[in-house]
């Protein structure tokens, strides 16, 4: 897990298994894929607090160039700031190596980390956004979307991070892979 920090985890949250099985039995129920991520983002909002929930489906074809992931949302809970459908282009970043290269979890605390990492934290600033939490959703190795979390406190807690990314494997039974779906990326070598 790569973490960019600048502030020690505050808070802190227990991690309820009834919570969790209430959560995975209400989001089968849903009868389509925007009330289960409705649903998903309301238990965010019980664990992570005031913040924004997005999903970023990786639309990258072989038409695209090296190393850049194109990334179109399919889910905002903050719709008029981020809206639906919204597109973004991603070079080879330390983010886009974690989830793409890696397929691991990214996490991003602290304004400074934030506006290191994502290009469009100008607007995000004024929401009070802080902290960042990003996990894979994965076919085998392929990243095919991105599960965002960003949240307005200093930091993560463990027990937190474990319930964000049960979230996001709730979240991927919804998300169906882009159908052009290709990308290449290489891993930087002067950062290693």
């Amino acid at each position: 897990m790569f973490t960019a920090s600048n502030h020690a985890a505050s808070g802190s949250a227990l991690l309820d298994l009834a919570l969790c099985a209430n959560l995975l039995d209400a989001t089968a129920e849903a009868p389509s894929a925007e009330a289960a991520l409705e649903r998903i983002d309301a238990y965010r909002r019980l664990l992570a607090g005031p913040g924004i929930f997005s999903i970023q489906l990786n639309v990258t074809t072989r038409d695209d160039p090296r190393n850049e992931i194109h990334l179109q949302r399919l889910y905002s809970s903050a719709g008029r700031t981020f809206p639906v459908q919204g597109r973004k282009r991603k070079t080879l970043t330390p983010w886009t190596e974690t989830l793409f290269l890696r397929g691991e979890m990214f996490v991003a605390q602290g304004s400074d980390a934030l506006e290191q990492t994502f290009d469009d934290y100008a607007q995000m600033r004024p929401l009070g956004l802080n902290a960042a939490v990003n996990v894979p959703l994965l076919t085998g190795k392929v990243c095919y979307a991105t599960f965002n979390v960003f949240g307005t406190r200093g930091g993560w807690q463990p027990a937190e991070l474990v319930a964000l990314r049960l979230l996001a494997l709730a979240a991927a039974r919804w998300v169906t892979p882009a159908p052009d779906l290709a990308y290449t990326l290489k891993p930087d070598k002067t950062a290693e």
